[in-house]
C-alpha cells in the first residue's frame, strides 16, 4: 500500500491534469445540470449521522419525477491536501497559537451560477424543504417535474440538524442542503429548537450570550463589564458546539458514498452559517441564504483560512436584523426570544438585496424567514438589477466590516 502522503499527492496530480486536459478554462462557462432527491440525514440522539434513501419507486406515489435544473458554472477554490492535514493545522493553533505551514491545492470546479436568478431561487427552495418532510404542505415543488416523497430518516425524537442531499442522475454532483433554526420567535419550533439555539447563542454571540445580568450564559467567559476571556471562549466553542463538527463528519460521510462526485453545501440561517463553515474547510461551493454572519465563529473556531474563499456565497436582504448584525440588544427581538444574534461580518462575497430602500420593507425579524425570500425576492424579476442588466445583485466581498467593537477581548483569568 502507497504511504498517505504520496497517495495524496497522486490524486492531486491526477486532479490537475483531468482539470486542465477536460474543463474549459473560462469561468463564465456554464451549462445547467438536473438534480434528484436522494437521500434525507438527521442526527440521532446519540449524535450518529443517520442517512435514509429516499427510492426512485417513491415517484410512482406521485404524479412526477423528482427531477428540476440548477445552471452552473466554474469557479475557482482552494482545498487542503486533505482533511487530516487541515485538522493538525487547526490542532496546533488552538493548543499552541502556532500557524502551520498548510498547503492548499487550486482547482476549478463547477458550482452553482449564482449570477441567475432561477438558480437561487431553485436553491432557495431547497433550503425550505430541509425544514420538513416531503408530505408536508410548505414542501416547495421544485419545478414541474417535481414530486414529494415518503419522509425516511427522521425519526421523531432527533434533535440534531437535519437535511436532504441531491444529486445529478450522473452523480457527478451532490448538494447537501441543512435546516437552519427552528423557532417560535422567526416562524417554526420543534424537536431541534434547544440545540439550534445553543449553536446559535454559541456561535453568532460576542461572548456567551451574555447580554445583560438576567441572562444565563452558554458559557463561563464573561469576567464583568465588557471584558471576555479570549481562550476560554475559543476553548467552549471548540467543544462545545454541536454542529460543525458533526457537518465534516456528515461531509465526509458523503464523500465516501459519492468518491468521484463535487459536493455542495447549501443552507438557511443557522444552516447557512454551518455550510460556509464547512465550504472554507473542504473547498466546496456553498450558497448560504440569510446566515447570521459567521466569519467570528471561523476565527474562534481556528479554522484555516485559504487563499481565497469566493467560493462561498451569502444571500441576504436589508430587512433581516439577524443576517444584518442588527437582532441584538435587551429590547431586541432576538433578545426578546433568547437569542444573542450579535455578529455581522461573512465569508466569502455576498449579494444583497436592499429590500427596504426598493420594496419599503421595515426592517423585522419576521422577515428572516426563506419563504420571504422565495415568493417576495427571488420569485420576481429584481429591477434594480434589471435595469443595470444583470438578474441579481453583483455579489461583493465584505472587507471594512466591524462587529463586538464594545467587547474587549484577552486573557482574563476569573
Amino acid at each position: 500500500m502507497l504511504p498517505t502522503a504520496l497517495t495524496a499527492l497522486l490524486v492531486l496530480l491526477l486532479d490537475f491534469f483531468l482539470d486542465h486536459g477536460q474543463r474549459p478554462q473560462s469561468s463564465h462557462f456554464q451549462k445547467s445540470l438536473r438534480f434528484e432527491l436522494r437521500h434525507e440525514h438527521a442526527v440521532s440522539p446519540d449524535a450518529r449521522v443517520v442517512f435514509s434513501d429516499v427510492p426512485s419507486t417513491a415517484s410512482l406515489v406521485y404524479s412526477n419525477e423528482s427531477s428540476y435544473s440548477i445552471d452552473t458554472q466554474y469557479m475557482t477554490s482552494y482545498r487542503p491536501s486533505s482533511f487530516g492535514a487541515y485538522n493538525d493545522a487547526r490542532i496546533r493553533s488552538m493548543r499552541h497559537a502556532q500557524s502551520a505551514d498548510l498547503s492548499w491545492h487550486e482547482a476549478d470546479i463547477l458550482g452553482p451560477n449564482v449570477e441567475k436568478r432561477e438558480t437561487l431561487l431553485e436553491l432557495a427552495k431547497m433550503t425550505n424543504n430541509a425544514y420538513v418532510t416531503p408530505d408536508d404542505s410548505q414542501w416547495y415543488e421544485l419545478g414541474e417535474n417535481w414530486s414529494t416523497h415518503y419522509p425516511f430518516g427522521w425519526e421523531p425524537d432527533a434533535d440534531g440538524f437535519r437535511g436532504y442531499v441531491f444529486a445529478t442522475p450522473d452523480n457527478s454532483i451532490v448538494i447537501l442542503s441543512i435546516k437552519g433554526t427552528s423557532a417560535a420567535v422567526w416562524g417554526g419550533a420543534g424537536p431541534t429548537a434547544k440545540k439550534d439555539k445553543l449553536n446559535d447563542n454559541l456561535l453568532f454571540s460576542c461572548c456567551c450570550a451574555r447580554i445583560d445580568w438576567s441572562w444565563t450564559t452558554v458559557c463561563g467567559c464573561y469576567r464583568g463589564g465588557w471584558k471576555c476571556d479570549q481562550d476560554c471562549l475559543e476553548q467552549a466553542l471548540v467543544e462545545d458546539s454541536l454542529f460543525y463538527p458533526i457537518g465534516t463528519n456528515l461531509y465526509n460521510n458523503l464523500t465516501y458514498m459519492y468518491p468521484t462526485s463535487d459536493i455542495w453545501i447549501i443552507g438557511h440561517s443557522l444552516g447557512g452559517a454551518v455550510a460556509s463553515l464547512l465550504g472554507v474547510t473542504f473547498g466546496t461551493p456553498v450558497v448560504a441564504f440569510e446566515s447570521p454572519g459567521e466569519r467570528l465563529a471561523a476565527r474562534r473556531l481556528h479554522l484555516p483560512s485559504p487563499p481565497s474563499t469566493h467560493h462561498v456565497t451569502h444571500v441576504y436582504h436589508t430587512a433581516d436584523p439577524i443576517a444584518m448584525g442588527t437582532c441584538n440588544g435587551i429590547l431586541s427581538s432576538c433578545a426578546l426570544g433568547g437569542f444573542a444574534m450579535e455578529t455581522r461580518c461573512h465569508q466569502g462575497k455576498s449579494i444583497v438585496y436592499d429590500t427596504v430602500s426598493n420594496l419599503s420593507w421595515s426592517v423585522d425579524i419576521r422577515k428572516h424567514g426563506i419563504v420571504n425570500v422565495i415568493e417576495e425576492i427571488l420569485g420576481k424579476p429584481w429591477q434594480t438589477s434589471e435595469d443595470g442588466g444583470r438578474e441579481v445583485p453583483p455579489a461583493a466581498a465584505e472587507e471594512d466590516c466591524v462587529e463586538c467593537y464594545s467587547w474587549e477581548f484577552g486573557d482574563f483569568p476569573p
